[in-house]
């Protein structure tokens, strides 16, 4: 059976990052655009498949980016993925226009509650901190979409050398706002697999954010529908 928030706020809460506080904002349209914009026509399942190639790189190899080189030679080998899987006529534009081009498409964006979500949280009195699954861009997405000033710290497992569901990038994010081990402490995602086995191992309360429905009723699981839910605590 599905559980309910808590009456009152934790002192620290805990929140992942894309899926929960952040998405990604048609990147196969924003590649078709930008590669259109350099003389290039792909049609979108071209850049769907293009993309699909490049992010599954990305995502293999971010944890190694920790660094800003690590970073450029991430983007440069994520770059050459695309290049290769999108049809070979897109390559006339070379390579630094493709790596703009690229840039360009993947634009990330708050979901739309979220900056108000964590201000009346913050208000209440909760020290907030995001823990994710990234590369140091991270703080890059987050200054870019307003959302850095909004929380306490950040945590990045590739910054950290660690990767959810590791439960010392709990501990590590209780100890950047100031708590200790009798903090009362939730912790916020998307991903039942990183999620909830990060909170659980971690000994916090797991919350779900289950924007779309994909997960039905899960016992012994607090589900929310959005951010906002989160507020209830708090009245």
């Amino acid at each position: 059976m599905t559980q309910s928030l808590p009456a009152e706020l934790p002192e620290i809460i805990s929140l992942d990052a894309l899926g929960t506080l952040i998405e990604v904002v048609d990147p196969v349209g924003g590649l078709v655009a930008a590669l259109a914009s350099r003389g290039v026509i792909v049609s979108s399942e071209e850049a769907a498949a293009g993309l699909g190639a490049e992010m599954s790189y990305y995502r293999a190899n971010s944890a190694f980016a920790g660094t800003e080189e690590a970073l450029e030679q991430l983007r440069d080998r994520s770059t050459e993925v695309l290049a290769k899987a999108l049809p070979q006529s897109a390559s006339v534009i070379g390579f630094a226009a493709m790596r703009e081009a690229l840039g360009e498409a993947v634009q990330f964006a708050p979901f739309p509650e979220v900056a108000g979500v964590l201000d009346a949280l913050r208000a209440a009195g909760a020290r907030l901190v995001i823990v994710s699954n990234w590369d140091i861009s991270l703080y890059e997405v987050l200054d870019q979409i307003g959302l850095r000033e909004k929380v306490d710290a950040v945590v990045i497992s590739a910054e950290e050398g660690l990767a959810k569901p590791d439960p010392e990038l709990i501990t590590r994010a209780i100890s950047r706002v100031g708590g200790g081990s009798d903090s009362t402490v939730w912790h916020v995602g998307d991903d039942p697999s990183s999620d909830l086995e990060l909170a659980r191992a971690a000994e916090v309360l797991p919350v779900l954010v289950d924007r779309y429905g994909q997960y039905g009723d899960l016992d012994e699981v607090i589900v929310l529908d959005s951010l906002e839910a989160l507020l209830a605590a708090g009245r």
